[in-house]
């Protein structure tokens, strides 16, 4: 399996701009940039044979198989990253989830159903037993609370029927009367009163987008973390010089 490591950004995110780096991926986290950690968790986890890293890599050692500049936007930087990936089933990973692991990698892989798009969520209980305190946003369904993964399986091929429909939501994401129109005033109601079960979000999202998509909870709270401010940063420092000592 290929992996495609979304590792763009723009150099005026307040943490590429307090470090000094082309984009927040490469900020350093004891010594070392944040997506060298993703990247050895991927080589790591025994299921990934190439990586092709989109973004850029200055300082990734030992360096992607494969590294592109990047495009423009996330979907963008996909749409580059599977067309060199090739037409096999590929994992998409966000480069600034330093917390990812090789036992979630391969255990995302080993569950993961058949779908066009496969979208691991992580259960609010499991991030807190992981790590108590941890600040996160999270989701409120009818089986519980959950945080949306750093991580998806995508079929090359299906997917790319559904680029222009995913270009429309993001479009839309700061129009939410339309993006209200678009999703459905029905599951955005079931949504505020935590009425909303994972099934009727797998239909209406594999509806919109033209592909079926499911969702995949899973116990590993690494999949669920990533980096987005300062304190985040703070906070990872702790638990890497905790994890040495």
């Amino acid at each position: 399996m290929n992996a495609v490591v979304l590792g763009g950004g723009s150099p005026d995110d307040s943490l590429a701009r307090r470090y000094g780096v082309p984009a927040k991926p490469l900020v350093p986290v004891a010594g070392r940039p944040m997506a060298a950690y993703v990247l050895d968790a991927l080589r790591a986890s025994g299921v990934v044979d190439r990586v092709v890293y989109v973004g850029p890599a200055a300082g990734l050692e030992p360096a992607p198989e494969v590294v592109l500049a990047q495009r423009g936007g996330m979907l963008e930087n996909l749409e580059a990253g599977l067309s060199v990936a090739g037409e096999e089933k590929a994992l998409v990973v966000s480069a600034d989830d330093p917390f990812l692991t090789p036992e979630a990698v391969r255990w995302v892989v080993a569950h993961a159903p058949e779908a066009a798009l496969v979208y691991p969520v992580v259960p609010r209980e499991a991030v807190e037993a992981r790590w108590p305190g941890m600040r996160r946003t999270y989701a409120r369904l009818r089986e519980g609370q959950f945080t949306g993964g750093n991580l998806v399986l995508l079929d090359p091929a299906l997917f790319r029927g559904a680029l222009d429909m995913a270009r429309r939501v993001i479009a839309l994401r700061k129009r939410p009367l339309a993006l209200a129109r678009l999703v459905g005033l029905d599951i955005l109601w079931k949504l505020l009163w935590g009425r909303l079960a994972i099934a009727e979000v797998e239909a209406r999202a594999s509806r919109i987008l033209g592909v079926p998509l499911r969702a995949l909870v899973t116990p590993y709270a690494e999949v669920g973390v990533d980096v987005d401010k300062e304190t985040d940063l703070v906070w990872l420092e702790g638990v890497v010089d905790a994890n040495r000592a």
